[in-house]
């Protein structure tokens, strides 16, 4: 059975990205907004880890199209992403779908991240879908010095609404997995969420010049048949799930252990 999404997949997805259903507003500032679903109270410290997260923007100064582009465009991630460390796509496993890998720097004390994911993508006449999920790759394990992270369902959706202007919405849930101060969880919908927004918001403004030195006619998400990377059979694939890694990061840090008292 192929793990690659399907038409209902990404109907899902929108469905939520619209929805107004169970979410609750915790940022609403200069045409961003915050949601999280579930419960607008918290008592106590019982601060959930996983949990997921709506994030809409109303863009009015670039297209629909420009943001899908810098999305999918990993050389120019490079120029605006402050907190990768690395990234880089591992195979092609449809027209519309590959797999990749991505790390990223992390506020110290907690230790870094890294994911990787299955990620597809659906085009229509003025709306713009990108979903990811963790999966696992017989060549990419958990390293020992990183945290891998999961994400359940982590995508984008991008409305056309003129010729220069769109509504932009990030929504995930995802798993950090490790031990997260309870701050950061806190923080996440308020500072962190936002702040993410604000990038991406500029690196969209500023792709059509960078584009235009940088292979500006080179766009295999666009143009399949530009693309070079491998094809791989999405059976090789299977979704990585939490509970199966959280051994994993045991033994990872068992035998860090072993390695460091016996050093």
């Amino acid at each position: 059975m192929s793990i690659l999404p399907n038409e209902a997949a990404f109907a899902d997805f929108r469905e939520q990205c619209l929805s107004t259903d169970n979410w609750f507003n915790k940022y609403d500032r200069q045409g961003m907004q915050v949601w999280v679903e579930g419960s607008p109270a918290i008592k106590g410290n019982d601060v959930p880890k996983v949990h997921k997260i709506k994030c809409k923007m109303t863009i009015n100064d670039v297209s629909a199209a420009t943001m899908y582009d810098v999305l999918h465009d990993g050389s120019y991630r490079k120029k605006w992403d402050p907190a990768m460390l690395d990234s880089f796509d591992i195979a092609r496993l449809s027209m519309n779908a590959d797999v990749g890998y991505y790390s990223w720097l992390c506020t110290k004390p907690i230790k870094n991240r890294d994911v990787v994911t299955l990620r597809s993508w659906q085009v229509t006449d003025d709306e713009y879908i990108i979903i990811n999920f963790s999966v696992k790759h017989p060549k990419y394990p958990p390293r020992s010095d990183l945290v891998r992270a999961i994400s359940i369902l982590t995508g984008y959706f991008i409305k056309h609404t003129g010729p220069n202007s769109c509504t932009f919405i990030y929504l995930s849930q995802a798993d950090p997995k490790g031990s997260l101060p309870k701050w950061v969880v806190k923080q996440a919908s308020k500072v962190f969420a936002p702040r993410v927004m604000e990038c991406i918001h500029k690196a969209g403004q500023n792709y059509p010049e960078w584009k235009q030195k940088n292979s500006p006619d080179q766009k295999p998400w666009l143009y399949p048949v530009q693309s070079n990377l491998p094809m791989m059979d999405s059976r090789e694939l299977s979704i990585q799930r939490a509970d199966s890694l959280e051994n994993m990061d045991e033994s990872l840090k068992v035998a860090t252990q072993d390695n460091e008292d016996g050093s």
